[in-house]
């Protein structure tokens, strides 16, 4: 056959129609490996951050743990008096309180010093490398607790040679300050934790130091290295001891987001490899949690997936233009080979209908994996919902102060005044005050029982409980809080048999927070007046606690029961929120409505037989 002149022969058409789809192929394979690369790095960055802000609220939850005991023992009567009388005595019994403390909280250890930095007493004074006699002026957590109120510092411990947090609070005013309380708590249950999960993760202080990691040898390395000043001054101030401070094996290879990073890095036994480098700030703290992701086995994952899809879009296409070719091969042929051709092209065709079904079969199987991730990333999740509950019982710890505070107000008062009447000789009303003192303290350990029950997942049992009686009992606990402005509390007493189902320590508490609020709202006004009334309404006993005070500011109205939301320049924000969940607690619920003349909250309680 005579071919016209210029076109190309069956092997010559052929071989160009080999190399484009050749280059095709390669191009595909290339950007589809590219895309999945960036599309791939995006998800993993989603699901590392998941991770690392559930290791966060971790974090968070294990340092809010140990924060409220420094303020409960810095006005604890025990610890003001062995500052005061240092008498061995006194000593003693700090000592064998601090003890006790320790064994039933998470803290390492507990120690008071005097305002010289010398400590006076600690929990481990029966060890023989006991805090008590060591001075700790040269630590910044003495130093800015005695200029500042509060410090918080990381450091090795001079003594036990181990790492932890040193939270402190001093003791007094700052003009007559008598010492400092400090805390110390470590992280070797959270980095065993963090050890038996298969990425690794540590925490950096603001100078980029490691003081939390998953890897014990990475502890107390830098992020990068550190300038000579800096050197030298965490040198002088012997915060991490003798430690070399090196910088991690650890490096950037390229930005890949918000404070997110590729880097190559070599840990302990293993060969360098490629990780995604997350950096999460930790609330409260100076502190970044830095997190580790391997990006080789989910990169060469997506790269198949996705190299498997572009096969399955090239395939027809690079058949469909075989067919082309066949077409114009075929119009110059003889019209016997043309069957024989189009025969040959049918053949092609199922070969390539039989790779696209078993392309098919690996998506689905591709499919299956996804399906199974998403299932790990469910369990993720609720783990996420679990370390939220944790993190409240950080904020109940810090309302016991609050709770307290009122019980440990009339205490005070008892106190006092018993030293007047020992002075006058007078021993009947002291033996009073000190029943009353021992029935407060008893309702103090009722408080911190209350706090445990929570921790346990569990409330006190409703009972009966006479609604006379729990108002009678706020009003004692607010007596020596508000003399001589209780003439504005007028009570309607209800009747005597009239009862509710609750528990009366709780419902005291409410009825405290009620009056406080209102008593303090009413202050420097000379028509104060807080109107106390009790009435059944069906199957509810209805309690209201009204005032003639200035109302609720607006902007305070929508979140009046949410945590930390206070007008009060010393409030913590916590009194009505415990309020409406103790109500609740029993099956009730508390109301409030509020205007320019003045407040009114509202309780409604099941009614029980007394």
């Amino acid at each position: 056959m005579i071919r016209p002149e210029g076109m190309w022969s069956r092997a010559q058409a052929w071989a160009i129609y080999g190399a484009c789809l050749i280059v095709f192929l390669a191009l595909g394979f290339y950007g589809a490996g590219l895309y999945a690369d960036r599309l791939s790095l995006v998800d993993l960055e989603g699901q590392a951050r998941d991770d690392a802000n559930l290791k966060v609220a971790l974090l968070r939850a294990v340092l809010e743990r140990p924060r409220s005991l420094p303020l409960l023992l810095s006005e604890d009567q025990q610890v003001l008096d062995a500052l005061t009388e240092r008498t061995p005595q006194a000593v003693q019994r700090l000592n064998e309180k601090l003890e006790r403390l320790v064994t039933g909280t998470s803290a390492s250890v507990l120690y008071v010093t005097d305002v010289s930095g010398r400590a006076i007493a600690s929990s481990n004074w029966r060890e023989p490398l006991s805090f008590v006699g060591v001075d700790y002026s040269f630590r910044d957590y003495f130093s800015k607790a005695m200029a500042f109120g509060t410090a918080e510092h990381f450091a090795l411990g001079s003594i036990s040679k181990r790492p932890g947090l040193y939270i402190s609070r001093r003791v007094g005013a700052e003009q007559g300050a008598l010492g400092v309380v400090v805390v110390k708590t470590e992280f070797d249950q959270l980095e065993t934790d963090w050890r038996e999960a298969t990425r690794s993760a540590f925490v950096t202080d603001a100078n980029g130091v490691v003081l939390i990691s998953s890897i014990p040898s990475w502890r107390f390395m830098t992020l990068s290295r550190l300038a000579p000043e800096q050197l030298a001054s965490i040198r002088e101030s012997l915060q991490f001891g003798d430690a070399p401070l090196r910088p991690l094996p650890i490096n950037h290879v390229e930005p890949a987001g918000d404070e997110v990073f590729l880097v190559r890095s070599v840990f302990p036994g293993d060969i360098p490899a490629q990780y995604l480098h997350l950096a999460v700030p930790v609330p409260s703290t100076v502190w970044s949690l830095n997190y580790l992701v391997p990006t080789e086995p989910t990169l060469g994952s997506a790269e198949r997936e996705m190299r498997l899809i572009t096969l399955a879009v090239q395939v027809p296409v690079a058949a469909f233009f075989a067919l082309l070719l066949w077409r114009r091969q075929a119009s110059l042929a003889r019209m016997a080979k043309a069957r024989s051709d189009r025969l040959e092209l049918e053949r092609r065709v199922e070969e390539r209908t039989r790779d696209l079904s078993q392309a098919r079969d690996r998506l689905e199987a591709e499919m299956t994996g996804h399906r199974a991730t998403e299932a790990r990333l469910q369990v993720v999740q609720q783990e996420l919902v679990q370390a939220n509950r944790l993190a409240i019982l950080g904020q109940v710890a810090a309302g016991v102060a609050h709770e307290i505070n009122q019980p440990l107000a009339t205490i005070r008062a008892y106190a006092e005044n018993a030293q007047v009447f020992l002075q006058r000789q007078q021993t009947a009303p002291v033996s009073e005050n000190l029943g009353a003192i021992a029935r407060l303290t008893e309702r103090i350990g009722t408080i911190t029982d209350e706090l445990k029950a929570f921790a346990r997942k569990g409330r006190t049992a409703p009972e009966p409980v006479l609604l006379r009686e729990v108002i009678e009992g706020a009003v004692v606990l607010l007596r020596s809080r508000f003399a001589g402005r209780l003439e504005a509390l007028v009570i309607h007493q209800p009747p005597a048999d009239l009862a509710v189902r609750g528990n009366r320590i709780r419902l005291e508490q409410v009825l405290i927070n009620l009056f406080q609020n209102a008593l303090e709202a009413l202050e420097n006004r000379s028509d104060a007046r807080v109107e106390v009334s009790a009435a059944v309404s069906g199957s509810e006993v209805v309690i209201s606690v009204r005032d003639n005070g200035p109302g609720i500011a607006e902007e305070i109205r929508p979140h009046l029961f949410a945590p930390f939301n206070t007008s009060k320049d010393k409030g913590l924000g916590l009194g009505l929120v415990i309020s409406k969940d103790i109500i609740g607690d029993y099956g009730g619920r508390l109301e409030v409505e509020s205007d320019t003349l003045g407040t009114c909250f509202t309780i409604h309680l099941p009614k029980a037989e007394p």
